[in-house]
This record gives structure tokens, C-alpha cells and sequence, in this order.
């Protein structure tokens, strides 16, 4: 990422300017009269996401103008000049002025330039920003380079995105940073005491298991993360018919924010001790597929009763959130693509949280604007809890009925976590379902850079 930005151009950067509806009559009286006819007569007036080339005396372009919202709108997107990237013709460019928030404007043009060319080439556009003065251009690369690794795990199909490539790719992060690699493989899975990961993942002909990273200085505050890495998901025997199988390669976008936050963490060298773990599967149908109402013994003890098969990730994170909680973290974060009610009650960019740790919470909600990675916190409503009610076993997977499903998800999780100082639950969604400005469609980080800024703050 870190072409992106020019810190010593050959030649003068192009300036580009901020403008808005209400500001561009003054900013248009300061530009020279043929410019200013040139945009006249081009019909701007700094719609938001508007970019007009202006022309010198010798056909160069002499400056850009952006159209960005105003003060008064109703929503402003910060990450608007992300748009750039892709308007642009190649060349070096510098804001001449600042738009509505600096930082996330160069981080937003940084992210704006990210292409998923693994199997086609893209047209990178050559494209570049000379960084405005006071930006710490080392942190934006390193938050783009994490967005990158996110999005690239996302976007790989499962051909080539299986447990076994995931684990890959989490022991190359290790290896890069220094980190310890540990991976509990299929049979070894049930001998070690992890018999729900075993149960998802035990009819794919890809065998499942348990991705192990730690990093850093033992006697540093604990700070664990468990993402859920479902490599695809069929729903199993409750089959997801084709509709809602159509992204499921996005399944495992927990795995991939929570590597994307561990990036961040051990390339800032955060004071803490981090773990990650992951358990990573496949949801397949075959003969030997668990079935509804099948009762499995967890990690922790708790027997399961299967209400559907199509609950998985709750199954496999409780596994892993069980052996977190052993090792009484200071904090213990979970992320993954959980529910489809998160999504029709918040939409695709918005996903909830969860956690009883009320400083936390206002924590994570002000990272979380601060860094334009919207959450919203919803309630571990106690009154809930007894609809995971079982008559045969411990707690049921999936309750029947419609209502809830986000906060029944994050009730069942909380079941497996009593050890840790402060519990964070992210119900992600992990995808862009339309471009937006520093968005492209596709795979997407979410919650991870909130969280960054939440543990640089405490562990910085």
C-alpha cells in the first residue's frame, strides 16, 4: 500500500480541492477565469462525489475540484474522497485544502486504490497522494494494508480458501511478525476437547481445525480474539437454498477481521499479549453431516442440542471462546458472520455488539465513530436467555421461532465465557453488497479498525 503516497514527487503535485455546495461560489472566485468557465460550462457545482479536471494554458491538468457534502447535510461520509482513486488520471496529487476530516480522507484515498486481482488482472489505477503535513503515513499504511489482508481473504473463493489455506495464511502473519503458530488438526480436534469445531467441520473431505497465534510480552495484559472461520457454508443438512449460499465464501470473515486486527496490533507493537484463535471448517453435507437434534458435549461441558445445522458459527466459536476463557484474558473479543437478523435489523453496515462492561461499550462506540467503522450495541437481553432452553440437553443452538436471532446468538456465546475480564461480541457481516466511496463491493473489514483504536488507546 504504501505506493499509494508520494512523500517526494519529482514534480509538483497536482492540488485537488474540497468543495462544497455552499462553498464553492468562494472557491471558484479564487480560481483563474478560464477554470472557472471550464466548470461552468462543464455544469459543476460540488454535488458530493463530483471531480472535474481543470485544464493550465498548455492542456495539463492544472487542478481538481471534489465535490463533498455539506456542513448541514444529513449524512456526511468521511470516507468520500476514497472516490479519488478511481476518478483520477494518473499522476501525484495533495489536497489543497482539507475536507471534512483529514486522516480519514487520506485513509479513505488509500483504501479507495485496494483491487482484488488474483484472478484477473485490475486496472490499479497509478495514482498517487503526497501526504498532507501531521499525518502518521506509517499507521494509514498499516491500516490499509490490514483492510487489504481482510478484503483479499474474503474475496477468495473457497476452491482456494479452505481451512487449510486459511491456517496458511494465518502462519504467514505469524511468521512476518514474530508470532507463535500452533494448528489442531481434524481427529486431533476430538482427542484435544474440542468436539464442537470436530462436529461442524467432520463431513467436509477438508479436514477442520483450530488456528492457535500468540504474540508478544507474556506478562502484558491479555487480550484474546476468536474469529469465526467458516470457509463455506452449505448450511448442512439444513441446506441454505442457492440464494443464500450465493456469498457464503464470506463465512469465514471473522477469521479474516480478526487477523486484520492482529496485523495492526503486532505491527504497532502494542503492549499487550495477544491470542488468536480460529477455528476454521468447512460446513458440508455428506453421510457423516451432524444432524438436527443431534446433542454434542462441548469444550466446556455444556451439552448441545442441534435446532439447526445452519447455526454453525455460534458451535465452533463456543469451542474456541470456552479455551479463551481458560486463560482468563483481560479481554476476550469474538467476531463473526453470524446472523442474518443483525442484518435486517442494522443492514449490511452496521454491525451490532455485545458486552455487560458498560466502559467498554462507550468505548467501542466512540472508536467506532471516531474511525468511520459504524457498530451500534445491542442488549444481552436476560429475559431471552431461556428461549436456548433444551429439554434433553443443556442449551439448544437455535431457537425456534424468528424473533431475536442476534441477541439468542450472543446469549448462547455468553454461555461459554465466565473467566474473562470484559466480553466483546461482534456480529459482522464482513461484505459490501454495493461500492461505496472506499468501499469497493465484496469482502470488507468491519469492527476491526474501531477495535485497533480501542487497543491503542489502553495498550499503546
Amino acid at each position: 500500500m504504501d505506493s499509494v503516497f508520494e512523500t517526494a514527487p519529482a514534480a509538483p503535485a497536482i492540488p485537488i480541492t474540497f468543495a462544497t455546495k455552499a462553498t464553492w461560489e468562494a472557491i471558484s472566485a479564487n480560481i483563474p477565469a478560464q477554470a472557472r468557465q471550464f466548470a461552468q460550462h462543464n455544469g459543476f457545482a460540488a454535488k458530493p462525489g463530483a471531480c472535474l479536471t481543470l485544464p493550465a494554458a498548455d492542456g495539463q491538468i492544472a487542478h481538481v475540484v471534489f465535490g463533498l457534502e455539506d456542513e448541514i447535510s444529513k449524512f456526511r461520509d468521511p470516507f468520500r474522497p476514497g472516490q479519488l482513486p478511481g476518478l483520477l488520471p494518473p499522476g501525484v496529487y495533495r489536497f489543497a485544502n482539507a475536507p471534512h476530516d483529514t486522516r480519514l480522507a487520506v485513509l479513505a484515498f488509500a483504501l479507495g486504490s485496494y483491487r482484488f486481482s488474483r484472478y484477473r488482472k485490475a486496472d490499479a489505477p497509478d495514482v498517487r497522494l503526497v501526504p498532507p503535513d501531521g499525518i502518521d503515513v506509517a499507521a494509514v499504511i498499516r491500516t490499509a494494508e490490514a483492510v487489504a489482508l481482510a478484503r483479499d481473504l474474503i474475496n477468495t473463493p473457497a476452491n482456494d480458501m479452505g481451512p487449510e489455506e486459511l491456517a496458511q495464511a494465518a502462519q504467514h502473519l505469524a511468521q512476518r511478525c514474530g508470532a507463535g503458530f500452533n494448528c489442531v488438526v481434524g481427529d486431533d480436534l476430538m482427542r484435544q476437547n474440542f468436539p464442537l469445531i470436530h462436529a461442524v467441520g467432520m463431513a467436509s473431505s477438508r479436514a477442520p481445525r483450530l488456528i492457535d497465534l500468540t504474540w508478544g510480552d507474556p506478562d502484558h495484559p491479555k487480550v484474546t480474539l476468536v474469529g469465526k472461520g467458516v470457509c463455506f457454508d452449505t448450511g448442512g443438512l439444513d441446506l441454505k437454498p442457492s440464494s443464500g449460499m450465493l456469498i457464503m465464501k464470506k463465512d469465514m470473515g471473522g477469521a479474516a477481521n480478526v487477523l486484520a486486527l492482529a496485523l495492526m496490533v503486532m505491527d504497532a507493537g502494542l503492549k499487550l499479549r495477544l491470542r488468536v484463535l480460529i477455528p476454521a471448517v468447512e460446513n458440508a453435507v455428506a453421510g457423516n453431516a451432524f444432524r438436527p437434534l443431534d446433542i454434542f458435549r462441548s469444550r466446556k461441558g455444556l451439552s448441545v442440542e442441534i435446532g439447526n445445522t445452519d447455526a454453525e458459527g455460534r458451535l465452533v466459536l463456543a469451542d474456541a471462546l470456552a479455551l479463551a476463557d481458560e486463560e482468563k484474558p483481560d479481554l476476550l473479543i469474538d467476531m463473526g458472520t453470524l446472523t442474518g437478523a443483525a442484518r435486517v435489523a442494522l443492514g449490511p453496515d452496521l454491525p451490532p455488539f455485545y458486552t455487560n462492561d458498560e466502559t467498554l461499550a462507550q468505548d467501542v462506540a466512540r472508536c467506532a465513530k471516531e474511525e468511520n467503522d459504524p457498530l451500534w450495541r445491542l442488549p444481552l437481553w436476560p429475559a431471552y436467555d431461556s428461549w436456548l432452553d433444551s429439554k434433553v440437553a443443556n442449551i439448544n443452538n437455535a431457537p425456534s421461532g424468528a424473533f431475536a436471532g442476534s441477541i439468542t446468538c450472543a446469549l448462547f456465546l455468553q454461555r461459554f465465557v465466565e473467566n474473562a475480564g470484559s466480553w466483546l461480541h461482534v456480529d459482522i457481516y464482513g461484505w459490501t453488497p454495493s461500492a461505496k466511496p472506499a468501499r469497493p463491493e465484496g469482502g470488507e473489514c468491519q469492527a476491526a479498525r474501531a477495535i485497533y483504536k480501542l487497543l491503542g488507546e489502553r495498550y499503546g
